[in-house]
């Protein structure tokens, strides 16, 4: 598989945020291999997300509602 288009803006050390799951908070993005990426959330801790299915949403941290 291959990641979701939107995902390919996304790199280690991004902020973002799972559109289906706000409920786990900011995150940090930690690694990327193939369309697995790992992601540390602040209310979840760290989860492998699906990036071919899942599209991910880059967060500016300094200006979250």
């Amino acid at each position: 598989m291959v990641l979701h288009p939107a995902n390919v803006l996304i790199s280690q050390g991004s902020f973002v945020t799972h559109p289906k799951a706000p409920e786990l908070g900011l995150g940090r993005v930690q690694t990327i291999v193939g369309d697995k990426i790992t992601v540390n959330f602040e209310n979840a801790g760290k989860l492998i997300v699906d990036g071919s299915v899942i599209e991910l949403m880059s967060v500016d941290p300094n200006h979250i509602d």
